[in-house]
């Protein structure tokens, strides 16, 4: 037998996560595993996006409202993977049909790969800052390409390794958040931080605060369930991930909203999402703690894009290792694309207009159309309750693209002054709702706890 071949059956026994799981993860576990997860540079530097466009104490209030309001559609999504057992972009089989979750999972991948692409670009800005400032050499790009190369390994062979050491990396972040904010509250004033003049012409509004905020959060929602689904109760699903996520989000952004504070009042020049801008006043150790969370939640990012391919289709093994070598030389070959850290609102705002009304959709499905249940039919490969019309729910297909159309409309043609992603969202629920009431009335309906649980029963198609 081959090394390759030995490998591949390695890798195939630990990947095999798509089926329902039972979880035992505390509230405390889960909640470190959330704070872990974004306490990550992309969140920091989301904050200094907004100084000095609006007031430093309002750009603290909106991330505040807006990581709230995000994390209440996080909760409510990874709850149904706790209480299912599955993983977020099985559950939308519920909604969507068997084969029209590949429309979602498809998006979801492209997402994914988006998200490793700018967290390998920031890391070998990261890596590059740190080997310029001892050697004098200097070259972001081949950093970035090395960050990549690195993540993929470990995506491939030390996944389960760098998941169970992120939480330190996030103590570590913690540390070096309260030094930032101590050194930029004994220099000067919140009264001075308050009084930093706004841009002649700014980018930022406060609408267009909230919605990245919004955005980031549902942006996260996609690994939800993927996370929520080890959780040993229902209470420490929505204590351990509200609380984890709401605290890291809040921190990471208000960091980077005062680091960017810091920099303008002590003359420097603000060059929003730009690690070296940042890492410049407080030192290489910065850049290295950067360096290594991106590191470990990158790695997370690419294994979590792998596992969503291989998975896909219930009942379809697609192999893991050849899976995971394409998928990762995409990331590696995209991590030169360095023109996306320009347009990274607009990475935001898609994923809101691309997910927020997914998400609606599911958990209008789920708690008021399934009534708080998914039967074992959402395991099978083909017919059962979820086969709809040739696999298909064409009911939710198109309140998706509603929602996608007016997320995209509210944000460049005729934009909304308090953004896209939340009216996107509520429309789509109200829209899917009244579509999907009359098949919860007449539908015949036999509850399902775990599915972890629970016999698959196969029934013809069309059934």
């Amino acid at each position: 037998m081959s090394l390759y071949t030995r490998l591949e059956q390695r890798l195939e026994a630990q990947s095999d996560d798509a089926g329902p799981v039972r979880g035992t993860y505390s509230t405390g576990r889960l909640l470190m595993i959330w704070l872990a997860a974004n306490l990550v540079v992309t969140t920091l530097l989301t904050g200094t996006l907004f100084i000095p466009d609006v007031p430093y104490g309002l750009v603290l209030l909106l991330i505040v409202v807006g990581t709230v309001a995000g994390a209440a559609v996080l909760v409510a999504v990874g709850t149904i993977g706790r209480r299912t057992g599955l993983p977020t972009m099985a559950l939308t089989r519920g909604p969507f049909g068997t084969r029209g979750s590949l429309l979602p999972v498809a998006a979801n991948v492209l997402i994914l790969m988006g998200w490793s692409w700018v967290q390998a670009m920031l890391a070998g800005i990261a890596l590059d800052y740190i080997v310029a400032s001892v050697t004098g050499f200097s070259s972001p790009v081949i950093f970035a390409v090395l960050c990549q190369t690195i993540v993929v390994i470990l995506a491939i062979f030390g996944h389960a390794g760098v998941a169970r050491v992120e939480p330190w990396f996030a103590a570590v972040i913690l540390a070096i958040a309260a030094y930032i904010f101590v050194v930029a509250f004994t220099s000067f004033s919140p009264a001075e931080f308050a009084a930093i003049p706004a841009t002649a012409e700014p980018f930022y509004s406060p609408g267009l605060v909230f919605d990245v905020v919004l955005a980031t959060a549902i942006s996260w929602t996609v690994l939800s369930a993927d996370f929520n689904r080890f959780a040993g109760s229902t209470r420490a699903s929505i204590i351990g991930s509200g609380v984890g996520y709401t605290l890291s989000t809040v921190i990471s952004m208000s960091l980077g909203a005062t680091a960017m504070g810091y920099v303008i009042l002590s003359g420097g020049e603000a060059i929003p999402f730009d690690p070296v801008t940042i890492i410049d006043p407080f030192g290489w150790v910065f850049g290295l703690a950067i360096f290594l969370s991106v590191m470990a939640t990158n790695t997370m990012v690419v294994y979590g894009m792998v596992t969503t391919v291989v998975n896909a289709v219930p009942g379809t093994r697609i192999k893991f290792l050849p899976t995971a070598i394409v998928l990762g030389v995409i990331s590696i070959i995209g991590a030169t694309f360095f023109g996306l850290l320009t347009q990274f609102t607009t990475f935001l705002v898609t994923i809101g207009a691309l997910f927020a009304p997914i998400f609606a959709i599911m958990i209008v499905d789920y708690y008021l159309i399934k009534r708080s249940s998914y039967e074992a039919d959402i395991l099978q490969p083909k017919g059962g309750r979820y086969w709809y019309t040739g696999g298909v729910n064409w009911l939710a297909i198109a309140a998706w693209a509603v929602g996608a159309v007016l997320a995209y409309v509210w944000a460049y043609v005729w934009p909304l002054p308090f953004g896209s992603t939340a009216p996107a969202f509520l429309v789509t629920f109200v829209l899917y709702l009244l579509v999907s009431l009359p098949t919860r009335r007449k539908e015949p309906f036999t509850p399902v706890g775990n599915l972890a649980d629970a016999p698959v029963t196969v029934r013809p198609a069309g059934v």
